[in-house]
């Protein structure tokens, strides 16, 4: 790698110290609302049978290559690369070929069918940060491996709208399509390659270099000069003209047929392609109206040989991963649970006895650790929102008693310490 030490402008202390570009911290509200978010994923999840995987943040860069695609963007433009010694490695950019790889290595095909894991974690990738995308985001994500049936499609697509349904998410739409098979596709490629020809200098750089090594994923290109090219007429009608197999029309038309049944809304986008190599058959996008440009909420589809691919045995799967930073983005402001009890005191022992009880029963409890006086703590639990205030001073901690003041009515009264406990 060339030295770049003289070109680049000197960056401040504080800049150096600062986060770096493409990230952020999450705290406070949004912290509470991420985990409100994240618990009810996993109960979704586990409700249905799937089990939670971690797999480590990077791997070899062999994976990625192989299993996301050499061709593709993330590959070739995105992904945090580092060497040591004779090693590649790079951060994973996305969940699918660590958690593939971690199937393979495990010996979980011996499992048995289908095996059901939801993963959670950070992810990384190299590009311009904009709303919604960032260097380092996050991703949950779910695979489901062992059938090759139009049911176990279906189960996923289902996963995500009714966890969708649950967050109240507005202006939601499911596209689908079917992209058959890399057999299928080969014959795509040639017969698309002509339509597309007369156009190819109005195409911008990117279309003009997978016409030559992956013409399919022309499709996904964003670039408006090129999206409306695809829509002329004599390319729209090709690309309508479903090109894959019998075999794969049948399994998409029994992935329809069960949305169908569960009056699940969606619409057959011929120009959806996913921007990964290794989809076969059914892809499909969750999007919203309420995101911008960056409308995509949740992407997945099937992919049958990605688990060969890597080594292990045949093996179909399908699955899907969701961006939380748009998905957060849509997410409302949660309902704010009061504090229930806030504690002053300066008889910690005492307040903490007590905290640590009422904790045991699921109450919300703050304990002064100041030292300042009554007055300042009371102060202080308003301003927290406390819906009720216990003091227990000195008098109180040696009869076995509290104090017990409600902020919002001013009733006081005063009880024995473990009948309160019995009573609450």
């Amino acid at each position: 790698m060339a030295n770049t030490q003289e070109s680049t402008p000197t960056k401040t202390r504080k800049e150096t110290l600062n986060r770096p570009k493409g990230t952020q911290d999450i705290f406070g509200n949004d912290i509470e609302r991420w985990e409100y978010v994240e618990s009810l994923c996993r109960l979704q999840f586990q409700n249905a049978g799937y089990q939670e995987i971690r797999t480590p943040a990077f791997e070899h860069t062999e994976l990625f290559e192989r299993g996301v695609g050499e061709g593709t963007d993330i590959v070739n433009k995105e992904m945090y690369t580092f060497e040591k010694g004779d090693r590649r490695l790079s951060l994973r950019p996305e969940g699918t070929a660590g958690v593939v790889r971690s199937f393979v290595e495990q010996g979980m095909s011996r499992w048995p069918k289908p095996v059901k894991l939801y993963y959670m974690g950070p992810m990384f990738r190299y590009e311009r940060p904009q709303a919604g995308r960032q260097r380092q985001f996050h991703q949950v994500g779910l695979e489901l491996f062992g059938l090759d049936t139009p049911a176990a499609d279906a189960e996923v697509i289902l996963m995500a709208m009714r966890l969708f349904q649950k967050l109240n998410l507005p202006n939601l739409s499911l596209e689908i399509n079917n992209i058959g098979t890399p057999e299928c596709r080969e014959r795509f490629k040639s017969n698309f390659r002509q339509h597309v020809e007369p156009h190819l200098a109005t195409l911008c750089e990117d279309c003009r270099t997978r016409y030559n090594t992956n013409p399919l994923r022309m499709l996904d290109c964003k670039n408006p000069t090129c999206k409306a090219v695809y829509a002329e007429p004599d390319i729209k009608t090709f690309l309508e003209t479903d090109f894959t197999s019998e075999d794969c029309q049948v399994h998409f038309a029994g992935v329809i047929q069960i949305l169908d049944a569960l009056k699940i809304p969606y619409r057959r986008n011929f120009y959806l392609v996913r921007g990964l190599d290794y989809y076969t058959k059914t892809v499909f996008e969750i999007t919203s109206t309420n995101l911008g440009a960056q409308n995509a909420v949740c992407g997945g589809g099937r992919y049958n040989r990605l688990v060969e691919d890597l080594g292990g045995p045949e093996t179909p799967a399908v699955g899907w991963a969701l961006g939380m930073e748009r998905l957060m983005a849509l997410v409302g402001e949660l309902p704010k649970r009061d504090l229930d009890f806030y504690i002053v005191t300066d008889q910690h022992a005492v307040a903490f006895e007590l905290a640590d009880a009422l904790r045991g029963q699921d109450y919300k409890v703050d304990v002064d650790l100041s030292g300042k006086g009554f007055g300042k703590q009371f102060e202080r639990a308003a301003k927290l929102g406390a819906r009720q205030v216990i003091t227990i001073g000195e008098a109180e901690a040696q009869n076995g008693e509290l104090k017990l003041k409600n902020l919002q009515t001013g009733e006081q009264f005063t009880h024995k310490t473990a009948a309160f406990l019995d009573q609450v």
